[in-house]
């Protein structure tokens, strides 16, 4: 009488295992939706880090260009800021 119920009772957890695959949480086709779900997370991600980066060139440019200005109104221009004192050596 054991013996029989060993083989039955197997089968049981293999149909119990095959429904988990199929129709249970982590099955194949919960895994295909968390998979595109993430797909579409990380495009989201790497869409948002292209703005940034552009925003980030954007502002290091601005920085660069009002340094370049004020490079050239001194030496071009022989501008000064207030309080400041601008000496010209010639050779």
């Amino acid at each position: 009488m054991g013996n029989r119920f060993i083989p039955a009772i197997l089968i049981a957890l293999l149909v119990l295992f095959h429904a988990q695959l199929w129709i249970g949480r982590g099955s194949i086709s919960s895994v295909q939706d968390l998979q595109q779900r993430l797909d579409e997370l990380v495009a989201n991600n790497a869409q948002a880090q292209a703005g940034n980066d552009q925003l980030s060139a954007e502002v290091r440019d601005l920085k660069e260009g009002l340094e370049m200005v004020e490079e050239k109104a001194r030496s071009e221009l022989g501008m000064v800021k207030p309080n400041e004192i601008f000496v010209q050596i010639t050779k």
